[in-house]
């Protein structure tokens, strides 16, 4: 069932929004720490995923190409496909994870994170000799690590994988690929991580024209301004077009994003990267790319699969009311639409837009539709608290990809690296020196204790 209250014009909620905030100066310096409040987080909502089903409506071939492709995105690799129930081949040398639904995993297959890391098994499983690195914990969220700077000192930014397929029963004779040594770069600050986004909804997400994103970025100025916020497109240095995907917006289309991690995640090299990382050549005797489109049976490569899964994807549904597991009784659908209200007054809805609309699409389940992902898919700067010091595209080292907000009644880890599993502390990690979000948490911070209640019960009903 869906908010009825999201049919709320947006011209209001902006009417609202700048009575709250006429007069005020944009904060630039970090807000006042939160008083002493008892809002607290709802915590994970029960009931229904509410996410992981397909589009709608689907022609049968439509919905063939999901079901095949949900098939190939929950798959377990291995090194040559050959093991008990993992068929499929090209696992390492190295990698973070051996299947794209075991980091993809909650509510559903394509959300993030589960409860337990599947990482920790993963690690020695099939008598792999890896050590878990110390920020990879069994109650902990799935990350992967990101070096800020090489030896030299110059700059990196891209993915170390955790694991090696040394020691496995099916690596090949003579691998002995060394781990990388985790605990060093730990030791010296030298490290990033970064969980999985998730990717329900991406079709629509992929829909939406350029033209929609820059109208809305150039909405509501005056009432930006006077909280500073800004925000900027992420840019494809060859064609120009926006870039959506990712922690950072780095990614410009599903295939891209599905191959990227495919090669960098699980270690299989495919049809848009076809080269293999640098590793041992004994440890690598498959040639590449490994995964490609069988010219003989015509059947599509795993990317290509990925991508339609992921485009085929439903957008999470919210609710009018729920029960969670940290919330005392039954929240309630005024108390979420209150909620809603205080999203706007405060300026959250100004970065997480509520609705963008997609455009013309093939695939009529995409087409023209009102998408509710609570994002602006712009670049924010979040200042030193959040910043990474990794640059991929335009986006610096702080600044972000403002997240898409819908599904977030049942995710279990927050931010780009998984810091925390309260809201109420990610809402405050938004402030630091510089953030755009400075002025909003502030106005957050002053809200009563009930309507800081509300707002957090709004967020997870979505």
């Amino acid at each position: 069932m869906t908010h009825s209250h999201f049919k709320k014009t947006a011209g209001a909620a902006i009417l609202t929004l700048s009575l709250f905030v006429a007069g005020a100066n944009a904060q630039t310096t970090a807000p006042t720490p939160a008083r002493g409040t008892s809002a607290r987080d709802p915590g994970v909502r029960t009931g229904p995923a509410g996410a992981g089903g397909a589009a709608a409506p689907l022609t049968g071939s439509e919905s063939i190409l999901f079901n095949t492709g949900k098939q190939t995105f929950s798959e377990v690799d291995s090194v040559f496909g050959t093991l008990p129930g993992e068929t499929d081949s090209g696992l390492g040398p190295s990698f973070n994870m051996n299947s794209c639904a075991g980091c993809h995993a909650y509510p559903a297959v394509g959300g993030s994170s589960p409860q337990t890391n599947p990482q920790v098994a993963v690690a020695t499983l099939h008598g792999a000799r890896n050590t878990v690195p110390s920020f990879i914990t069994v109650n902990g969220p799935v990350r992967e690590a990101r070096f800020k700077t090489n030896p030299d000192g110059t700059a990196d930014g891209g993915v170390h994988d955790l694991f090696v397929i040394t020691g496995r029963s099916d690596a090949p004779s003579g691998c002995n690929l060394a781990q990388t040594n985790f605990g060093q770069q730990v030791s010296s600050g030298n490290v990033i991580f970064r969980i999985p986004t998730p990717i329900f909804g991406g079709g629509l997400i992929e829909a939406i024209d350029d033209a929609t994103i820059l109208a809305n970025e150039s909405a509501n100025s005056g009432a930006k301004s006077q909280l500073g916020i800004s925000g900027r497109p992420n840019f494809s240095g060859n064609d120009g077009t926006m870039t959506r995907f990712g922690w950072k917006a780095q990614n410009k289309s599903l295939l891209i994003f599905g191959g990227e991690a495919y090669n960098v995640e699980q270690g299989v090299t495919n049809e848009v990267f076809p080269n293999a990382r640098q590793t041992t050549p004994s440890c690598d005797t498959l040639s590449h790319p490994e995964d490609i489109t069988n010219l003989v049976t015509g059947a599509s490569s795993d990317i290509v699969n990925f991508a339609m899964f992921m485009r085929l994807l439903a957008a999470p549904q919210p609710v009018s009311s729920y029960n969670a597991a940290s919330a005392s009784g039954a929240v309630t659908s005024a108390s979420i639409q209150r909620g809603q209200n205080s999203f706007a007054q405060t300026g959250c809805a100004l970065c997480h837009t509520q609705t963008l609309t997609s455009g013309n699409s093939p695939i009529a389940a995409l087409s023209n539709q009102n998408v509710q992902l609570f994002s602006d898919l712009l670049l924010h700067d979040m200042g030193p608290g959040l910043a990474d010091g990794i640059s991929q595209g335009v986006a610096t080292g702080s600044e972000f990809r403002t997240a898409p907000l819908w599904g977030l009644g049942q995710r279990i880890f927050f931010l780009h690296d998984g810091r925390t599993s309260d809201l109420v502390q990610a809402i405050q990690a938004h402030s630091s020196q510089g953030s755009e979000a400075n002025s909003v948490v502030n106005a957050f911070n002053t809200l009563s204790d009930s309507a800081q209640q509300d707002l957090l019960n709004f967020l997870r009903s979505l």
